[in-house]
């Protein structure tokens, strides 16, 4: 989105899509860059390129994983998962088999069982953390959040259970991922 300071209309566009809104209204117009938040739209940060490059570094090891385990499915960015009070877009989210949603022609009725964020450089750490908890609440059972500077990884099995893996660590996907590891190092690779 252009920056409001320097491009008035983005100002008067960013303010419309700050009304109200029903759930009934965003499935219908699932308005790209934005998640859906207890009635409200809210703005996606923008990815930067070092977003996609750690992005993209999850979905191949992962993603791999979970095709040759046959273990469930691995969605990108611009799928919409339903946390009950919210409607989101993980960077990266996991649904086991057993879990799958019949119809797929519309964004997740049920919360990932893993879901990953990746943090960019104008997301606050006071919003990925409710993001995070918030996948909890909905029934997610593992939540990666990506922090790119530290290059860390902030692993929530729940609102009292969490640990950070620095580059010296090994990512696991625990019982919901089983058999998946990954040298936390190479995702920032």
């Amino acid at each position: 989105m252009p920056n409001s300071e320097t491009n008035p209309e983005s100002t008067q566009e960013a303010a419309a899509h700050t009304i109200p809104m029903t759930l009934d209204e965003f499935l219908e117009n699932d308005i790209e860059g934005y998640e859906y938040i207890k009635g409200e739209l809210v703005p996606m940060s923008p990815p930067s390129m070092e977003h996609g490059e750690i992005s993209s570094n999850v979905h191949l090891n992962l993603g791999l994983h979970i095709r040759e385990n046959q273990l469930g499915r691995l969605y990108i960015a611009e799928t919409t998962f339903d946390l009950g009070d919210r409607l989101v877009k993980p960077d990266i989210a996991f649904v086991s088999e057993a879990r799958l949603p019949e119809n797929r022609e519309k964004g997740s009725p049920v919360p990932p069982d893993l879901a990953v964020e990746v943090v960019s450089p104008t997301d606050k750490h006071y919003d990925v953390t409710k993001k995070a908890l918030a996948y909890l609440r909905a029934g997610t059972r593992l939540v990666w959040v990506i922090e790119p500077v530290a290059k860390t990884v902030m692993v929530y099995r729940s609102e009292t259970d969490f640990t950070v893996l620095t580059r010296e660590d090994t990512l696991t996907g625990e019982d919901v991922v089983e058999g998946f590891a990954c040298p936390v190092a190479q995702l920032f690779e």
